[in-house]
């Protein structure tokens, strides 16, 4: 035999074996891969069949934000400061998902009563197929506790929990005042469940399904999307929740116009009656004095005069106004509020520092739905308002001295034309002086009539800054559960074996393959023997040609090189413990070599629990024992084994006390003396080595000692002593028969046997004899 030192050559074909070790390990267990893969595929089926489907409702929203395109607008609205505050996008997210809108829509979709029917294996949720509909109008302490049990009797009356009640009457039960309603449809069914929160879980329930995010960092597009079980529910979900944001956001711009519409129809009232006593304080002068026209030169001073009381009347509508803001800003100190109107302020400064703080004002407002009064947002905001509102002073206080100069410098002109008025005739003069105050009060409910309009037509021609681009649609496949569960499960099917197979591998502490055995001791391993069935104790014969048969000829031819030169004639079998097959390899060994026409002996010294003989079926009432103690000869114990040439056997005859002892005797060394005289070939059936010494004192007449490891059997750490004997040399020409290797244990070629042989009880009950005819046996 040729034999490489060549470092690569080993690695190579130890990488490959490592290869085929794994892959037969887990193939050899095909069928258990096979069963729980097909059973994983049922459970997906199952899981698949009543699982609640989920399905995903989309919608998306155009938010005008000035920053990233506010979209068409018409001048005319500018012009009218319908769209003067551009949104954050980060904002609206924030408000679409806020508690306040939520509940909204729950409240008016009557979301927090749901409906469900009864089935074999799941309840299924209603909504556009309930028969009936449930309003709550008054909460009780049950309100929200179990679902109630509901039966439909008839189209008049309806059970909740076994107790009758009528249709479309608001009536009180121990879960609130309800009010039931048939939608008009025919049940399929008659068992519901009817399910009662809180408007405010259900709200809550909602907001951790929705999610609202931006198309893209430079873009104002919302996409809105919810998973809901019902496709109709989410779709009036996502479409209602828009409508209340749209109808929330012109709330919120209508502040102010509202607010500018009461200061004026106050105004306006107060002039409608002022100018009404004017009017008939000047009837009433014509007629007593008879008067019907005055001068060219009474018209034209009337003229000038109304002109400037014009002036000097918008002039005070202005401090009004300013006196009004600068009144707001010093009262509400820090708080939320609305800014005051500013018709008749034409300073764009002050009109610009008012705007903001609406802005802010209105920010401040819907931040606060979201966040608490503490929160470092609301903080700046508060730092900004506070900042606007001492610009304003300023500004405002700027306006109100300008405004006094002006208003000065009008009463001065006046003053100048009342002079000159009075060298009108008495009666002219009168009149003049009643026409205009008319004019001025005409004048000035004129202006407040198209300021009027002009706040009327701007709140009612308010629109949301957000377009709906695609109105909410859902999807025609379930996202949840999905088809891929089949792949999961098949995956687990696969992976449970697998993973059952490596963990019990790692905790296997039993010899496995020959490379637990290769890694533990240098011993040399002289043969490998499959796992097979057998009936009788000796397999082999001239005609069988079994893998077994084949491997007990492979173990025969393989002594020749236990050494070189020299033929072996005594060959020692034993083992680390019991149960590792030494008996049977060494009783088929020996019949192997009798078939070569070799004279062979096999010697029963496993006096403790010999089963040689028995198994056999021979009967000797002398043997080994008889023989050790000088109660008998060796021609008295040889006994011919029947139906075999020249194979012979000497039993353990009776069982000694002091197996032991008994072989320390020097009739020992007689009796080998005189069987290597007669036979060519002496097996001898030892005790297990790593329990007593029997086989230590039998080495001294063994050419040679086989030592048999049981795979999947013999623990590995029995592996450390048998290296010790190798490395101590404490058996001659000691090798290795590696025992009953099943499928994976021989690198996957799928050899291996097993059998049932009993041994001192270390660590396992007393099994029937390997050899017994009662039925098939593993051997």
């Amino acid at each position: 035999m040729s034999v490489t030192n060549d470092p690569y050559f080993f690695q190579e074909e130890e990488e490959k074996i490592n290869l085929k070790e794994v892959a037969y390990k887990y193939i050899v267990h095909w069928k258990w891969f096979m069963l729980s893969f097909v059973l994983a595929l049922i459970i997906a089926f199952v899981y698949l069949r009543y699982q609640t489907p989920l399905y995903t409702i989309h919608s998306s929203i155009l938010v005008k934000d000035e920053k990233k395109g506010m979209g068409g607008q018409d001048d005319l609205l500018k012009q009218l400061n319908v769209f003067s505050s551009g949104k954050v996008v980060g904002n609206e997210i924030e408000i679409l998902k806020s508690f306040t809108l939520m509940e909204k829509v729950v409240q008016d979709l009557n979301l927090q009563i749901s409906y469900s029917k009864v089935g074999k294996f799941r309840t299924v949720e209603l909504y556009e197929t309930s028969p009936i509909i449930v309003k709550l109008i008054e909460p009780s302490k049950l309100s929200y506790s179990a679902p109630i049990k509901v039966v439909i009797n008839d189209t008049k009356t309806i059970q909740l929990n076994g107790k009758e009640y009528p249709y479309n009457t608001e009536t009180v039960t121990p879960y609130g005042t309800l009010l039931i309603t048939s939608t008009g449809l025919s049940p399929q069914f008659s068992n519901m469940l009817l399910h009662i929160s809180t408007i405010e879980n259900a709200a809550s329930r909602i907001v951790q399904a929705l999610e609202v995010q931006a198309s893209g960092k430079m873009s104002s597009v919302l996409n809105l999307s919810i998973n809901n079980s019902m496709p109709q529910r989410g779709i009036d979900i996502l479409d209602h929740l828009v409508k209340v944001y749209n109808q929330a956001a012109i709330d919120d711009k209508n502040q102010v116009a509202a607010n500018t519409l009461i200061f004026i129809e106050e105004r306006l009232k107060l002039i409608a009656d002022e100018l009404t006593l004017v009017e008939k304080n000047v009837e009433d002068f014509k007629s007593r004095e008879g008067i019907t026209d005055i001068s060219a030169e009474s018209q034209l001073f009337l003229q000038s005069v109304q002109e400037n009381d014009a002036q000097l009347s918008e002039v005070k509508i202005q401090q009004s106004i300013l006196a009004s803001i600068e009144t707001y800003v010093k009262t509400k100190e820090n708080k939320s509020g609305t800014v005051p109107a500013t018709i008749g302020i034409s300073d764009p400064t002050l009109l610009n520092l008012i705007n903001e703080l609406s802005k802010l004002e209105v920010e401040k407002d819907r931040q606060i739905r979201l966040v608490k009064a503490e929160n470092p947002i609301i903080l700046v905001m508060n730092d900004q308002i506070k900042s606007l509102k001492s610009n304003i002073l300023e500004n405002v206080q700027t306006l109100k001295e300008n405004l006094q100069l002006t208003l000065i410098q009008m009463e001065k002109q006046n003053l100048r034309l009342e002079a000159m008025i009075k060298t009108i005739p008495s009666k002219e003069r009168a009149l003049v002086d009643i026409s205009r105050e008319q004019a001025i009060k005409n004048n000035l409910f004129i202006y407040l009539l198209q300021k009027r309009e002009e706040t009327a037509l701007s709140f009612a021609s308010a629109v949301s800054d957000s377009r709906i681009i695609d109105s909410a649609r859902s999807s025609r496949i379930p996202v949840t559960p999905q088809m891929s569960i089949y792949l999961i499960f098949a995956f687990l099917g696969l992976a449970i074996p697998f993973g059952t197979i490596y963990l019990l591998g790692v905790l296997n502490d039993k010899i496995t393959s020959k490379r637990d055995i290769e890694k533990a001791t240098q011993t040399p391993i002289l043969g490998e023997l499959s796992w097979t069935l057998h009936e009788n104790p000796i397999v082999i014969n001239n005609e069988s040609r079994n893998a077994f048969s084949e491997q007990i000829r492979g173990l025969r031819t393989n002594l020749h090189y236990l050494s070189e030169g020299k033929d072996v004639q005594s060959i020692l079998f034993t083992s680390s413990m019991s149960g590792e097959g030494k008996s049977f390899i060494s009783l088929n060994l020996a019949a192997s070599l009798a078939i070569t026409g070799k004279k062979t002996i096999i010697l029963e010294f496993d006096m403790r629990k010999p089963k040689l003989a028995k198994a056999l079926e021979l009967e000797s009432s002398k043997g080994l024992s008889n023989y050790l103690i000088g109660r008998a000869e060796l021609d008295e114990i040889i006994i011919e084994v029947t139906n075999q040439e020249n194979f012979f056997i000497i039993a353990c005859g009776g069982v000694p006390p002091n197996p032991a002892e008994l072989l320390l005797n020097s009739r020992l060394k007689v009796l080998f003396d005189e069987l290597r005289q007669r036979f060519d070939h002496i097996i001898i059936d030892a005790p297990p080595v790593g329990i007593v010494t029997d086989a230590q004192i039998l080495e001294k007449q063994a050419d040679a000692t086989l030592y048999v490891l049981r795979h999947n059997f013999t623990p590995k750490e029995r592996l450390e002593q048998l290296d010790s004997l190798y490395k101590e040399s404490r058996f001659k020409n000691l090798n290795l028969v590696f025992n009953g290797i099943k499928a994976g244990g021989r690198y996957g070629y799928g050899y291996g046997y097993g059998y049932g042989y009993g041994y001192y009880n270390e660590g396992d009950s007393e099994k029937k004899g390997i050899f017994s005819r009662k039925g098939k046996k593993t051997t």
